[in-house]
């Protein structure tokens, strides 16, 4: 057994149901970050005035449909870990770039809840999707 596989049954045998109610949560939060993300024309707008505007748009696009998509695939438990390592690119340029240069105040409260998704995201990762969601059902309902 690889090392992979042993975290994954680890985290697959280790998985207490309030954990799933926390990755729906975590999954509609990202979704609605995402829905934000693209109303917020005031934050877009700037990067699209950049030099370099290919990997502008490449990087919107990407964030947008990685929160949008991968929220909802989070929320419902199919593919959870793959959801999540889409994701945990985002948070890490979010705490370590864009957030972290406002400083390490209690003010700053977009610092902290990017460590905070970062955090969950990572759990998620290790743990993986548990017993109430469509990866758990698709186990159980093996054609």
């Amino acid at each position: 057994m690889s090392t992979i596989e042993r975290i994954e049954h680890w985290g697959d045998t280790h998985h207490p149901v309030w954990l799933d109610a926390l990755r729906v949560a975590l999954g509609i939060f990202l979704f609605t970050r995402g829905i934000s993300f693209l109303m917020d024309t005031n934050g877009i707008g700037p990067l699209l005035t950049q030099s370099n505007f290919i990997w502008s748009m490449a990087g919107i696009h990407y964030v947008a449909f990685a929160h949008l998509f991968g929220g909802l695939l989070i929320a419902f438990g199919c593919i959870t870990r793959i959801a999540v390592a889409f994701q945990i690119p985002i948070l890490v340029v979010a705490v370590f770039f864009v957030n972290i240069s406002r400083g390490f105040s209690y003010i700053n409260s977009e610092l902290w809840l990017s460590i905070l998704t970062l955090a969950l995201l990572i759990l998620f990762l290790i743990v993986g999707s548990g017993r109430f969601s469509v990866d758990q059902w698709m186990k159980s309902h093996v054609h």
